[in-house]
């Protein structure tokens, strides 16, 4: 006999009024312990340092009020909220430095100089920056307001940028402005 496969079954009803009136049954119902487990302890035996783990205890009475120059036990919960008296370490503060805290070994804060004013760019220099940065931006914005895109659009955002960039490119030195001296002399000193 040929063997069926799970795709060529039909699918068999589930019977949902059924798995929900067994869920609803089962509700708040805890089950049982698998056979030998322990039972764990509650948390105000926690703190206690002697004792078996996850040996049941009697319930204590009632816990001691504490005043407010009790430490919390070892092992306790005590959590509180942000900014409230804690300790932790977002309440430390760094002590103010004044003047006195510096004594003959020590030099001080340093302060850097200020820095030299950046040079004038020439003219070429402007334009050619001007449209790298404009050929794209121009293309952009006919682009998000749907301009038709013209040849002369096309060539002025394009051509912009490929002729800026390569007066960028042709203008950089390459910083060795002593090279034109006498290349076959060696090291200098």
């Amino acid at each position: 006999m040929a063997e069926q496969h799970d795709a060529d079954r039909e699918p068999q009803p589930i019977d949902e009024e059924a798995a929900w009136a067994a869920i609803v049954a089962g509700y708040g119902e805890e089950p049982a312990d698998p056979p030998g487990a322990k039972p764990f302890k509650s948390v105000e035996d926690l703190a206690r340092l002697e004792g078996g783990v996850n040996e049941s205890l009697p319930p204590s009475p009632e816990p001691p009020k504490e005043t407010p120059d009790d430490k919390p036990a070892l092992g306790s919960s005590v959590t509180f909220a942000p900014g409230v008296g804690g300790g932790g370490p977002r309440d430390y503060k760094v002590a103010e430095p004044s003047d006195d805290d510096f004594d003959e070994s020590d030099e001080g804060h340093f302060v850097p100089p200020e820095p030299p004013p950046l040079p004038e760019a020439d003219v070429t220099a402007k334009f050619a920056w001007l449209a790298v940065v404009g050929g794209p931006v121009l293309m952009l914005v006919a682009v998000l307001l749907r301009w038709d895109m013209t040849w002369w659009l096309t060539t002025l955002c394009i051509g912009g940028f490929l002729g800026g960039f390569a007066t960028l490119v042709a203008r950089m030195s390459s910083g060795d402005d002593e090279e034109d001296d006498d290349p076959g002399r060696g090291a200098v000193v």
